[in-house]
């Protein structure tokens, strides 16, 4: 597949050096991938949305991939990366976005939407639902899950880095090749005490359909631009997890009043955590224009690669409903 007509530049936001991906013309859609993803991430869905009409701009959000990596961990709080966002839309010239985000790119997506409704025409989460803030999480997710807790074994400055970095390729093999559901069925990702992070995701014989090798090259390019550092911008959010509630505070309880849209796949690790009854609740209590809640059979984590014409057939049906 060619992403020739994919255009390819830097902007300074809150001075960060981004790197985004852009495609086409029309009112604005903002692409926010999640960890350990990038601009990448999203190279099924721009030809479908330019195509219908809309600029599509992809960041590699800070500290990652392409884009600077700030020194200090708590220069990713999620006020900073809401910061990105309202000034990339400056920057881009425009005064009102679409924001799509994935992972770790929903919560941002969902904050831009609640913190400055102003700048947001709709907002749309994969994987990841609006969560409401609460007391302590990681202390709360170290009690339901204990210490092997992926989010608590991110804390350790350094050690998921480097075992992350030491093999990129290998390392995007195993997370997007496995779809972080090894067994088949969703699960929180725990690692056993003695075991390292990789250890608990084998390298797949074979990749699935829809993920190529020189899917897996382009991921590990470009974040071998950080070296032994390939990981730990993305990291540093994990980092800002108990920082973030506590910045968060003083917005808790606010709901999301732009049009929204979620989309999930039923094997996502994120229904482990977030058990559908509960995620439907919160949906209905953050976000009362919802347009809609679509859950993808078969389909694990990484959503919009995975799923590609499900996923761009929700988010056009979407961006449609605001037009």
């Amino acid at each position: 597949m060619s992403y020739e007509s994919i255009k390819h530049s830097e902007v300074e936001v809150n001075g960060v050096r981004l790197h985004l991906a852009e495609q086409g013309e029309g009112p604005l859609v903002l692409l926010l991938h999640g960890f350990p993803e990038s601009w990448y991430s999203w190279r099924h869905q721009f030809a479908p949305l330019a195509e219908a009409g809309y600029r599509v701009v992809a960041p590699d959000q800070r500290g990652y991939a392409r884009s600077e990596q700030p020194a200090s961990v708590d220069a990713y709080t999620l006020l900073h990366l809401v910061g990105d966002v309202t000034a990339l839309i400056a920057a881009l010239g425009e005064e009102r976005a679409v924001v799509v985000g994935h992972d770790w790119g929903a919560p941002v997506a969902w904050a831009t939407a609640a913190l400055r409704p102003d700048l947001v025409r709709g907002v749309a989460g994969l994987s990841v639902p609006p969560l409401p803030s609460g007391p302590t999480p990681l202390a709360s997710a170290r009690e339901k899950y204990g210490e092997g807790f992926y989010q608590i074994y991110f804390q350790e400055p350094g050690r998921a880095d480097a075992e992350l970095a030491a093999d990129p390729k290998s390392t995007f093999r195993r997370l997007l090749g496995t779809g972080l559901r090894p067994g088949g069925e969703p699960r929180a990702w725990v690692v056993p005490e003695g075991m390292k992070l990789l250890d608990t995701i084998p390298e797949p014989e074979r990749l699935p359909g829809w993920l190529t090798e020189a899917d897996v090259d382009a991921f590990a390019a470009d974040y071998g631009r950080h070296g032994e550092r390939a990981f730990t911008g993305g990291l540093n959010w994990y980092r800002n997890i108990d920082r973030n509630n506590e910045l968060m505070a003083a917005f808790h309880g606010r709901r999301i009043e732009s049009p929204a849209l979620y989309v999930v796949g039923e094997q996502d690790l994120v229904n482990a955590m977030v058990p559908p009854g509960v995620m439907a609740y919160l949906l209905q209590q953050v976000t009362p224009r919802l347009h809609g809640h679509v859950r993808l059979p078969e389909t694990g984590h990484w959503t919009q690669q995975e799923r590609p014409a499900e996923v761009n057939e929700a988010l056009l049906d979407f961006l449609a409903s605001l037009d």
